[in-house]
């Protein structure tokens, strides 16, 4: 299902999440402009079967957006403001929905009509905005090297960061929510727009700004 994102972002300069794709073809050091937003549109914008891309919170951002033009998630248009999304997969998604309901959908669009009916734009909006870290650009070194550290939300709560690289490589994002698993970075999906200002890193679960 196409989306309706180029007028949307031309109205209201939204974005959150990322797409696969291959970073732009710049230097480590370079620090480009292209938002996330143009990341986020690369792949067509449709409901799929591949459970490991971002279908879904691109959807819930233009949602977001479509009913509040002013919305913070906005910034990330904007190449020129620094920023990191930690970017839910579908898969996320789909388990964030099991855990509410008690039941697995398979359908990407029943999911994203499932949490928007329980949930509402503005829960949605703070749930994404809990995922972004505004006004930095945090490479995965950056991160490797935050072990411990409290990393503050655009929605304003913090998410700590705990590394552990034995018996393997492992980034945790430690959440409000005390009774369920934390998302785990994907290190297969990684800084996503490196070169760029914004930059992403995909996660296998959705950060709960509460308790649930």
């Amino acid at each position: 299902m196409k989306r309706r994102v180029p007028a949307l972002l031309a109205a209201s300069a939204l974005a959150l999440g990322a797409v696969q794709a291959t970073a732009p073809a710049a230097s480590a050091k370079a620090v480009g402009e292209e938002s996330l937003a143009g990341l986020l549109t690369s792949d067509g914008n449709t409901f799929d079967k591949n459970r490991n891309d971002f279908d879904i919170v691109t959807e819930a951002a233009l949602a977001v957006v479509g009913a509040k033009p002013g919305s913070p998630v906005g910034v990330l248009a904007d190449g020129t403001k620094r920023a990191t999304v930690f970017a839910p997969t579908d898969q996320a998604f789909r388990l964030l929905l099991e855990d509410l309901t008690g039941k697995t959908v398979r359908s990407e669009k029943k999911i994203f009509d499932s949490l928007v009916e329980r949930a509402g734009v503005d829960t949605i909006e703070t749930v994404l905005l809990y995922h972004v870290v505004a006004g930095k650009t945090l490479t995965s070194g950056k991160v490797l090297k935050a072990d411990g550290a409290r990393l503050t939300t655009a929605q304003g709560g913090k998410v700590r960061v705990d590394i552990r690289k034995k018996p393997s490589l492992s980034i945790t994002l430690k959440d409000r929510d005390k009774n369920d698993r934390d998302p785990k970075v994907i290190l297969k999906a990684i800084d996503l727009n490196k070169g760029n200002k914004q930059v992403a890193h995909g996660i296998d679960r959705v950060l709960r700004p509460i308790d649930l």
